[in-house]
This record gives structure tokens, sequence and C-alpha cells, in this order.
């Protein structure tokens, strides 16, 4: 019996900080400057699990919304006027540096609009993160309703990765970006969507059903 290989999938955007720790690790090993190699080692593996970037299994559910991140709910709310949902229930998702920081579409749907707004970098489980700290919105028509995802930064995270522009296509589960190093991910749905989450739950991003409409 052949013995699997461990394989751990990587974001694009972390090679950039694997490769160099990977590389001082090698050269100090082969140098024998072990007390360089050893926490560059360490410190190349961190990163690598912290870019893992996981296949995940999207729910075939009619009418679900699916989490757009990994992490923790902290808050839930309903009956906030919007523009571009209406009125509209939000959730929002903390990221720990821990989890996966991959963030992927709720929904199939049109990439209407892409808005990025500079900010401050409130812990990002704090409530007022929504309102002050730097983010990226993400606009998404669907066949019968619309939803925004916001990705905010967050004390450690100062880079929000968004890889798509307005006029594209989204698949629900879809991979759309990324925000490093801990982080906020707010998604606005329609409020008649009844949601399956409430605050202290965990969720996947792109497997667990935030809610469903109709």
């Amino acid at each position: 019996m052949k013995a699997r290989k461990l394989r751990i999938p990587i974001a694009p955007e972390g090679w950039l900080f694997i490769l160099p720790s990977a590389g001082i690790a090698m050269i100090s090993a082969i140098t024998g400057w072990w007390w360089l190699a050893a926490p560059a080692s360490v410190l190349a593996l961190a990163f690598a699990l912290f870019f893992r970037d996981p296949e995940r299994q999207v729910p075939h559910l009619p009418g679900a919304i699916v989490a757009p991140a990994d992490g923790k709910v902290v808050q839930v709310r309903s009956g906030i006027p919007m523009d571009f949902v209406g009125r509209a229930a939000q959730v929002s998702i903390f990221l720990s540096p821990l989890d996966v920081h991959v963030n992927r579409s709720p929904i199939a749907g049109l990439i209407t609009d892409v808005g990025y707004r500079p900010g401050r970098f409130l812990p990002a489980y704090r409530a007022q993160a929504s309102d002050v700290n730097e983010q990226c919105s993400l606009s998404l028509q669907g066949e019968a309703f619309r939803v925004l995802v916001r990705q905010i930064a967050g004390i450690l995270a100062r880079r929000i990765v968004c890889r798509v522009r307005p006029g594209e296509k989204l698949a629900v589960g879809e991979r759309f970006g990324m925000i490093k190093f801990g982080s906020r991910v707010d998604l606005f749905v329609p409020d008649e969507v009844r949601l399956h989450v409430n605050v202290g739950d965990r969720v996947r991003a792109g497997e667990s059903v935030i809610g469903v409409m109709g």
C-alpha cells in the first residue's frame, strides 16, 4: 500500500511569505547555523498553516447562502436599511489568526461593485470595526436577491486582498479574496432570509449555511 503524501493547499498570496522563510531555513541548515534554521523553519510552517486553502464541499440547497469566511459568528442583527440590499440582516464573522483566511462567495451572482475604503485597525471582534476599520465591500446580484460581503481589516490584518472586479460572475462558494492575519467579514442579506446561525457559532467558508431565502 502506498503512503499518502501530505499536501497543504496554499493561497497564492502565501508564497511571498513562505518561500523566503523556507529559503533562510534551508541555507542556515546547510551552513550549520541551527540557531537561525530552527526559528526560520517554524516561521515557514506557521505561514503555510495561515495561508492554507483547503477544498470545501458546497451544499446544494436551493436558496442557500453560505458563509463567506471561516470563524466565529460575533454579531447577528436585522432591520438594517441598505441601498443595495434593501432592508437587511447582518451576520459578522471574526477570523482569528488560526482560521483559514480565504474568502468565498456566499451565493452565485454577478459582481456589480467592489468598493475599498481606508480606515482604522481596531480589533476585528468589536462591533465598531464594521464602521471605522479599513474595508472592501463586494456587491453581488443573484438571480432573485442581492447580498453584500464586507472584508474588514483587524488589529493584525493590514492587507485586504480582493481578486475580482465588477462585471465578473462568481459561483456559490468560489474564492474571491482573503484578509491577511486576523480580520472580520460582514455579510448583509435580505431581511426575509431565514438565518441558520447564532452568535457564538463557528462556520466554514463555502460550506456552512448562513441562511436560506424562500
